[in-house]
């Protein structure tokens, strides 16, 4: 299901990125606006706003698509850990109105603070 005025409907319907990893029911790309390099944001393909449209039943698969992502940069050698954050609503800073989860690769004095 699309909705018309989504980025992440369009990128996953064009596919107008390399997907760092794509399963069933999610893609993996890389954030125009990184925190820390290789900030890569994990897309459900289907249009649901947030954590409370998605089905459980997607769970396990969105589990698989978050290790395998940080699988790919912890096998960089500088790649000490990742952080995996969400944002539901606006009050706690969704801005894309499209349930994705933010991966974050982190290094040793990569600047980023929570």
């Amino acid at each position: 299901m699309k909705n018309g005025n989504c980025i992440f409907c369009e990128i996953i319907s064009k596919n107008k990125r390399n997907f760092i990893y794509e399963n069933d029911n999610f893609a993996a790309f890389l954030d125009v606006n990184p925190k820390v390099k290789g900030h890569t944001l994990i897309v459900t393909k289907k249009h649901f706003v947030n954590t409370f449209d998605m089905p459980e039943s997607l769970g396990s698969e969105l589990l698989d698509a978050i290790k395998n992502v940080a699988e790919k940069f912890l096998k960089e050698k500088d790649v000490g850990g990742f952080n995996i954050l969400q944002n539901n609503f606006p009050v706690a800073g969704q801005i894309v109105m499209h349930s994705h989860f933010h991966l974050l690769p982190r290094r040793k004095n990569d600047g980023f603070n929570l």
